[in-house]
């Protein structure tokens, strides 16, 4: 995310040194594109490697620690494919000139970023659903009955 916004605030501080370029359609259509593409493909990539059967088998396999660790490899992969989005932007904004894409491409990225961002409840409830230990403490056996 903070890469997202320091690209958008380079772009905007750097405009007056940019030199704007003629129109060029291909490479809006392509840069588009290729934003249009990475949001996409976040989406099949979350929904791949969230997927309920993968879970469980990593669950059953590693057991919480390997969930989360899936968990937060998934997470981390997803950050790094939106800063490439906010990347493209700015690379466009470096090539035309015009700062409306690194805009562009800034909306997209925090927009697969906050819909990404992991929440402690959806992550407990995915441990819960795909593993039988609880992870809160148990609570201390009953003191004996001191006989009298």
């Amino acid at each position: 995310m903070v890469a997202t916004v320091l690209l958008s605030i380079v772009a905007f501080l750097g405009k007056p040194y940019f030199r704007e370029q003629p129109a060029d359609p291909p490479l809006h259509m392509a840069v588009q594109i290729l934003i249009l593409l990475l949001g996409l493909g976040s989406i099949i990539w979350r929904r791949t490697k969230f997927a309920g059967a993968r879970l469980q088998d990593i669950a059953g396999l590693y057991g919480v620690s390997g969930l989360v660790r899936a968990l937060e490899k998934t997470t981390l992969q997803l950050a790094v494919l939106a800063a490439g989005i906010a990347i493209v932007g700015f690379v466009a904004t470096l090539m035309t000139g015009s700062d409306t894409y690194t805009y562009r491409a800034a909306a997209v990225s925090l927009l697969v970023l906050i819909f990404y961002y992991p929440k402690k409840s959806a992550w407990l409830g995915t441990i819960y659903r795909y593993t039988d230990e609880r992870l809160e403490p148990e609570p201390p056996p009953p003191p004996a009955d001191f006989p009298a």
